[in-house]
């Protein structure tokens, strides 16, 4: 069986990237190994940030919570100041989504990714 085991994140500053994850999921950053900076998911998938070497260019990231870890980020989130959304285009700015009985925000990490939090998997579209 095939499973997710990393991924490598170009970043335009690997350490403040790896920290901005690492402290809004509540997981530690592990310690650099070759070029990389990895913080590690609940589910032992590795994220890799490492310094792009020309521009970096957006990509999206969701992360899978529990409704106590949701939480807690969220509050991260708004201390933070951060901006979100509840939707991926960034046209519902300081709302969050209710999206299959769950809850979903969307926000920018350092770099520019657009990182999501949601709190249950992505069900059918057409039950929107």
């Amino acid at each position: 069986m095939a499973a997710l085991n990393h991924l490598i994140v170009w970043s335009k500053d690997k350490h403040a990237s790896a920290k901005f994850l690492g402290d809004m999921l509540g997981v530690p950053v592990g310690a650099e190994w070759g070029p990389f900076i990895p913080v590690k998911t609940s589910n032992g998938v590795t994220i890799d940030f490492v310094d792009g070497e020309s521009e970096v260019r957006m990509q999206h990231y969701a992360f899978l919570v529990d409704d106590a870890e949701f939480d807690a980020a969220f509050a991260r989130i708004r201390k933070a100041g951060l901006t979100y959304w509840a939707d991926p285009h960034k046209g519902q700015p300081s709302e969050i989504n209710r999206h299959w009985g769950g809850r979903g925000v969307y926000f920018e990490d350092p770099s520019g990714h657009l990182l999501e939090l949601i709190t249950k998997p992505y069900g059918d579209l057409a039950d929107l």
